[in-house]
């Protein structure tokens, strides 16, 4: 083997793992609110109002879902590797809630702490109904779409004839 075949073969292998060394990277990543602790701090309870927060918080990320007497604010950083399931690394709730007039009665700030990892059953969901296999599921339905409606019978008209009741002699 020659010295010009060897350093392709070497510029080949280095180009190929060049080529995958991408899909193996850590890949950080933040959704939600971006944090700036020195404004999460000045909202306080019993000074600040709706109109205040949002001057100086921005509009929430949601709010309540029954009532719009707290707001919150959700950031999140997550880490993942490569094609992995994302994992948080720092996540902060901030909910801020308001009286009935509108003031700010308190400031509450979680992490993750609340964080829970949900792992699905295995196996099949029970359902209801009869188990058909994909060729009944496909043409089980041919010649069956609106046969019962036309001309048959109803809950609202037994002797048959469906329709608006505009037919001649009718």
């Amino acid at each position: 083997m020659t010295a010009s075949m060897r350093r392709v073969g070497v510029a080949t292998a280095a180009l190929a793992l060049a080529a995958g060394l991408p899909g193996c990277a850590r890949i950080r990543d933040h959704q939600g609110y971006i944090i700036d602790r020195t404004l999460v701090a000045s909202v306080q309870p019993g000074v600040d109002n709706r109109d205040s927060v949002r001057n100086t918080l921005g509009d929430p990320s949601l709010a309540g879902e029954f009532d719009d007497s707290t707001w919150y604010y959700v950031s999140r950083s997550t880490r993942q590797f490569s094609f992995g399931t994302p994992r948080p690394i720092t996540q902060l709730v901030l909910a801020v809630h308001f009286d009935p007039a509108g003031n700010v009665t308190g400031v509450e700030r979680t992490g993750l702490e609340k964080v829970v990892a949900i792992h699905p059953a295995p196996g099949k969901t029970p359902t209801l109904g009869r188990s058909r296999s994909l060729l009944q599921e496909l043409f089980g339905n041919i010649g069956a779409v609106g046969g019962s409606t036309v001309g048959g019978p109803t809950a609202d008209n037994p002797n048959g004839g469906g329709g608006s009741g505009n037919r001649p002699g009718g």
